[in-house]
């Protein structure tokens, strides 16, 4: 890559990184990477950026030339992938005066284009606890469960050794 060559969007930082060996992997030992690309390699991997490819971001650079948004505009709009009026009105410098109506095709535009963030399409993490009977008769699971919490069970799994340490227990 060049150096000084201009702003990059982050699907072309994320893009870099990979390109040097970043992943998931845990060990992180075996690749030219400073443990501070990893931190903005982690960062990328949650946003918008790393469900983009080079024909996402292509084509929404080719249907957005009509609006005559600022470069830093478009690139914030690459970056940030608003999905909605609000979120787009604080990256366009007086948008309603410079587009008026045609700032909800624009949101449509990125909609369309670019693909959502992870966290969009993740559904809702779930907790690590047993439902809670209640008093009152409101939720209560037919099976009368009681609250359990991960640590607990591990708890419940494990025994002290000859030597006072804690060993798993099939």
């Amino acid at each position: 890559k060049e150096a000084n060559a201009g702003a990059l969007t982050n699907f072309e930082v994320l893009d870099f990184l990979r390109s040097r060996g970043a992943s998931k992997d845990p060990t992180r030992v075996i690749v030219p990477i400073a443990p501070s690309e990893f931190k903005v390699y982690d960062y990328l991997v949650e946003s918008a950026a790393c469900n983009q490819t080079k024909e996402h971001v292509k084509e929404f650079l080719e249907r957005c030339k009509s609006y005559k948004l600022a470069k830093a505009e478009v690139l914030n709009i690459i970056n940030l992938r608003p999905s909605a009026l609000v979120e787009i009105d604080p990256i366009i410098e007086e948008s309603e005066k410079r587009f008026g109506e045609q700032l909800e095709e624009l949101v449509n535009l990125v909609v369309e284009v670019l693909p959502e963030p992870p966290t969009q399409n993740l559904p809702e993490p779930e907790s690590n606890e047993v439902k809670e009977d209640t008093t009152d008769g409101k939720n209560m699971d037919e099976d009368k469960t009681e609250t359990v919490t991960v640590e607990q069970i591990d708890k419940d799994q494990t025994e002290p050794n000859e030597d006072g340490e804690q060993i798993v227990v099939s």
